[in-house]
């Protein structure tokens, strides 16, 4: 069999490089998103949010959920890539696809057990999962309601959020810290001892709060509802000795002036004429990303008649489908009319 030249091996490298990235710009959620980190999320800072999420979504913690289940599977997934350097590399350039080939490349199995996964960062079961979990010091979680804008919940967008914060930072002298609480036992007559609790603390360096200020980009994804949180993770109140609480953006849809939002429906008003109403009209209005809509119709609309059109209304959040547009009809009035032109329409109408 004959072997490709040179061309043709750099010909097959690179239509195997617009594939694989192909692969990634088409695949669903990133292992990033799965543990709540951003991209260049350091290996500290991702086994902090794996060990929050691990226990969250722990079977022990979730008997009989497969919802808790299939997450707990995806972040150990996730976990294991990207704290395996020669793996996130290749996840990072090439995606989950491209990974895929490099470990059936290699002959190599699914990776570590999930139990595996979990124990040798836990250090054994579920007696181990319940001490850490008590064991973690985290600062206050901040809630902000945000309001987003029907443009942006309909079409997907991004909003930039100043966001001021306490940041720790050293500061002269020395403080208490790893308190904790030792049990002596001291003598009180022949034979009789009285167990004694102490409390005794290291010496650490000292720290103070700082009040700092940055811009947050929020992405607003389609169809999202109010209520919907967007979580920014250890970006909330620091805890001295701890972890970060959590900041949670809590998405509000904006009054719009147009169009009103009912669950995935929406809702508008349209104002016509007593001549339209009675012959017909032609008429559009414009959706929220500019498409018009055409509502008019041959037949006579009654005053605050409402009619249906099916598939213009909100995306349902990560799905193809959308609710339904409600246009309700106002219909004008003259205020009056001249002898003529009443005896002309009881003409037409008797």
């Amino acid at each position: 069999m004959a072997t490709p030249g040179k061309g043709g091996a750099a010909r097959f490298a690179a239509a195997l490089f617009v594939l694989l990235n192909l692969a990634v710009a088409i695949a669903g959620k990133s292992y990033y998103d799965v543990l709540q980190v951003p991209k260049g999320a350091s290996e500290d800072q991702i086994k902090r949010s794996y060990r929050k999420l691990a226990l969250k979504y722990h079977p022990d913690k979730n008997p009989d959920n497969e919802e808790a289940n299939k997450r707990f599977a995806e972040i150990n997934n996730a976990y294991e890539v990207l704290t395996d350097q020669e793996k996130k590399k290749i996840y990072d350039r090439y995606g989950e696809e491209g990974l895929k080939q490099f470990q059936g490349g290699r002959g190599s199995g699914g990776g570590m057990n999930i139990q595996d996964i979990f124990s040798s960062f836990f250090g054994g079961g579920g007696g181990g999962m319940e001490e850490e979990e008590q064991q973690i010091l985290k600062g206050d979680e901040v809630i902000v309601e945000l309001d987003a804008s029907l443009e942006d919940l309909y079409m997907g967008g991004s909003l930039k959020v100043w966001r001021e914060k306490n940041v720790i930072k050293p500061a002269p002298g020395k403080r208490r810290c790893n308190c904790r609480n030792e049990v002596y036992h001291r003598q009180i007559g022949p034979g009789m001892y009285q167990q004694m609790t102490e409390q005794v603390c290291d010496q650490c360096p000292n720290v103070k709060f700082v009040r700092e200020g940055e811009f947050l980009t929020v992405d607003i994804e389609k169809g999202m509802k109010d209520g919907q949180e967007v979580l920014f993770f250890e970006e909330g109140e620091p805890k001295i000795d701890g972890e970060p609480g959590d900041l949670k953006f809590r998405i509000r849809t904006a009054l719009h002036s147009h169009f009103k939002r009912e669950g995935n429906d929406l809702h508008a008003t349209v104002t016509i004429s007593l001549l339209q109403a009675l012959v017909g009209f032609e008429k559009t209005i414009k959706h929220l990303d500019n498409h018009l809509v055409e509502i008019g119709t041959k037949g006579i609309t009654k005053p605050k008649e409402i009619r249906k059109f099916k598939g213009e209304g909100m995306p349902l959040y990560q799905s193809n489908k959308k609710g339904d547009l409600y246009v309700t009809f106002e219909v004008l009035f003259p205020k009056t009319l001249t002898a003529d032109q009443k005896a002309k329409l009881k003409d037409v109408l008797v």
